[in-house]
């Protein structure tokens, strides 16, 4: 059946110089035609009056660009016209498309589904297509645009690759084995599968790394009442997020704020004051903020400078693991800080003067940068990903498990089919025809 001719607004809804109207499909051409008086010219910009073709009413003075398939995003004709983007142009120009037969709204996501199908992109450069559209930070944007540039595709089609090698070899030597093979190809086979699922392991002690530049480093703000958490979270912010008071007990819940520290994302939280209290709802937030802070990827723990270092002890379950220590209100104290217990950084600093922000700030970026950093390897990016490896390494694990195999080799063969369906998922490229590739081209059967 032939597909239908989609259309819808591609850019942001809203005042703007221009929008960006798409239509994708068999009728592309021809309704675009009957939109500007004559045929789109491909990859080329012609400027145009756009015209209701039911009515006859000019609708705007834009450009008309065309796309043949299938060297277009979505491998049908795409056609775009660049309008101004004010309100009443956008609706003129998408009722317009809604009155011609055979035309339809796009679905969420369908023109890159579309590209999906049409072989125009994998699986994860559709992905990426999403995080490069959510991207607010230079550290998303960089691998948004390496994803969809095809690192982690390339390497997931190499390991695919040389696992349906593998797969096809040993089912060769099952199904074929009256004919010349190679030597030892069993040995051979568990040889290649033993060497992929170890070079498979590496990728899995990246600690996520991917997957929270995606959503931000978690940063819990935590620490005694009146430390000044809320203000400080106001000067990450650069705005008044959090309402501040010097009344103790006024933050009772988590308040969260995405912040771009030195290009990095980071999710920081402002939490309850922790203290002996019998208050009910102060005492909820405090196992919230107590919660927040076991779940956070980075702690900022935070005391007044006339209360430091005597306040400490009290929070030194707290004061473990990936954690700063910020002293607030240095501008009221005359003595150094010292350091802090066990090694933890301590930054004195004032809100209210600015002073030491600075250093705090490179402080905790830097945090971001080290723990997001992912190094020169593609990264997983998303937990489906990290599922369809994790598969695929089981099942490696169980073929080279089963003592049997040579016993029962059908079992083991669909270990090995059980890894390549995992990890055809993460590129969604799953071809059966694959197999009967490598067996004829390798050995030559029914020659």
């Amino acid at each position: 059946m032939m597909a239908e001719t989609i259309y819808a607004l591609s850019s942001g809804r809203g005042r703007a110089g221009i929008a960006v109207i798409r239509l994708s499909g068999p009728a592309a051409w021809a309704s675009a035609g009957a939109m500007i008086g004559r045929p789109p010219l491909d990859r080329r910009a012609v400027r145009c009056a756009v015209t209701d073709p039911e009515s006859g009413e000019v609708l705007d003075d834009g450009l008309c660009l065309g796309f043949r398939g299938p060297q277009s995003f979505t491998g049908e004709d795409v056609v775009e016209f660049h309008v101004h983007g004010g309100l009443a142009v956008i609706d003129g120009v998408i009722g317009a498309l809604g009155r011609q037969t055979g035309l339809r709204m796009a679905e969420p996501g369908e023109f890159t589904r579309r590209a999906f199908e049409n072989g125009r992109m994998d699986l994860t450069g559709a992905e990426a297509i999403g995080d490069l559209i959510d991207a607010e930070t230079k550290a998303q944007r960089r691998q948004a645009l390496r994803q969809g540039g095809g690192a982690l595709a390339r390497l997931c089609d190499d390991w695919r690759e040389r696992l349906v090698t593998a797969l096809a070899h040993w089912e060769a030597a099952l199904d074929f084995s009256d004919e010349e093979l190679p030597k030892d190809l069993e040995r051979a086979t568990q040889s290649a599968v033993s060497a992929l699922r170890e070079e498979m392991a590496i990728h899995f002690v990246d600690g996520g790394a991917g997957e929270r530049l995606r959503d931000g480093l978690r940063l819990a703000i935590i620490g005694p009442p009146n430390a000044g958490k809320s203000s400080l979270l106001n000067a990450l912010a650069a705005r008044d997020v959090a309402i501040v008071a010097d009344t103790a007990g006024t933050t009772r819940d988590v308040l969260e704020v995405h912040l771009d520290l030195c290009g990095y994302p980071v999710i920081a939280a402002d939490t309850a004051g922790l203290r002996d209290s019998d208050e009910a709802i102060e005492c909820e937030g405090m196992r919230r903020a107590r919660q927040r802070a076991g779940e956070a990827d980075l702690r900022l723990v935070v005391f007044e400078a006339t209360a430091w270092p005597a306040a400490w002890p009290a929070f030194s379950e707290l004061l473990t693991g990936n954690c700063l220590i910020a002293v607030n209100k240095v501008d009221l104290r005359a003595t150094s800080l010292g350091g802090g217990p066990g090694g933890v950084p301590v930054y004195g600093v004032s809100v209210k003067t600015g002073a030491g922000m600075g250093e705090l700030l490179g402080a905790i970026g830097a945090t971001a940068a080290t723990s997001l950093q992912s190094g020169a390897m593609p990264v997983i990016t998303r937990a489906r990903h990290r599922e369809a490896l994790s598969a695929c390494a089981d099942a490696l694990a169980a073929f080279e498990a089963r003592t049997d195999r040579l016993v029962h080799p059908e079992i083991a063969g669909e270990d090995l089919r059980v890894a390549v369906r995992a990890l055809a998922r993460i590129t969604g490229r799953v071809d059966v025809e694959d197999l009967l590739d490598v067996i004829f081209r390798d050995f030559c059967i029914g020659k």
